[in-house]
């Protein structure tokens, strides 16, 4: 397990501060929104933000399209191979609306239909995710600098963390829960909810309600990183590069250790 970061990474996460300070700059200010087709609420601050993110990711790695939300919806759907990159600019709009902080910038590289390295940043709350895969190691980036390593928890004798949508809670979420032993269920916004469980500060995040790629993504690389797995709910894998149906995801579940 690697002690800090990996290079792609820690350079990922660069990007993501850049595009959180730019975003911050409109949370602390007036902030309007529109409605896209899906009915879905956008703001400048995305659209900013997103611009920011895929010249810097060209710049990085010209040769690995971007998959990113904002350009998706207005029309631009890019081919994707092996490798791309997939990128919420703003994910969790209406929690940046309604001044609860609990948004986040989420960067993902994909290789073979799998996320294997990703950026989660909580401008706002000032805390940071990054986790690789392949190096089998996941970490909490600190304000102050440096890195601390984080592992997902086997599940608690005493019963599990639930993590559930502060926005899109459902009856099937409470269906589905009631199968667990459930200790103490947590409200939050955006993919916190995979980086949690990649903290150990919870165990298990179901989800009924419709994704896209570029939500699931980051939260799903650093979460894989820490230990933990998000599957479908049949405990099918959960892949990515679904240009067919639009990049959206089927139901999921994110977990814990085993």
């Amino acid at each position: 397990m690697s002690s800090k970061p990996s290079p792609l990474a820690a350079a990922l996460a660069d990007i993501a501060r850049e595009a959180g300070r730019l975003i911050l700059k409109h949370y602390e200010g007036a902030s309007e929104a529109r409605l896209k087709h899906d009915r879905s609420p956008v703001t400048r601050a995305d659209e900013e933000a997103e611009a920011l993110i895929v010249a810097r990711l060209t710049k990085l790695s010209p040769e690995i399209p971007v998959v990113a939300e904002e350009a998706v919806a207005a029309g631009a759907m890019p081919r994707v191979g092996a490798r791309f990159f997939l990128v919420d600019p703003l994910d969790g709009t209406k929690e940046f609306l309604s001044r609860n902080g609990e948004f986040t910038v989420n960067i993902a590289l994909i290789e073979n239909e799998a996320p294997v390295c990703g950026v989660v940043l909580a401008p706002a709350l000032g805390r940071a995710f990054a986790g690789d895969v392949a190096a089998g190691a996941a970490f909490e980036l600190l304000p102050e600098g440096g890195a601390r390593a984080i592992r997902a928890r086997t599940a608690p004798e005493e019963g599990l963390t639930a993590v559930v949508s502060r926005s899109h809670r459902d009856a099937k979420t409470e269906e589905f829960l009631a199968h667990y032993k459930i200790a103490r269920m947590v409200a939050a916004g955006s993919s916190l909810k995979f980086c949690l469980i990649a903290a150990g500060e919870a165990d298990l995040y179901p989800r009924h309600g419709r994704t896209m790629e570029w939500d699931t993504a980051a939260g799903h690389a650093v979460l894989a990183a820490a230990g933990g797995s998000v599957t479908q709910l049949d405990g099918a894998p959960f892949l990515y590069g679904k240009a067919a149906q639009g990049f959206a995801n089927p139901h999921f579940v994110a977990r814990g250790r085993d």
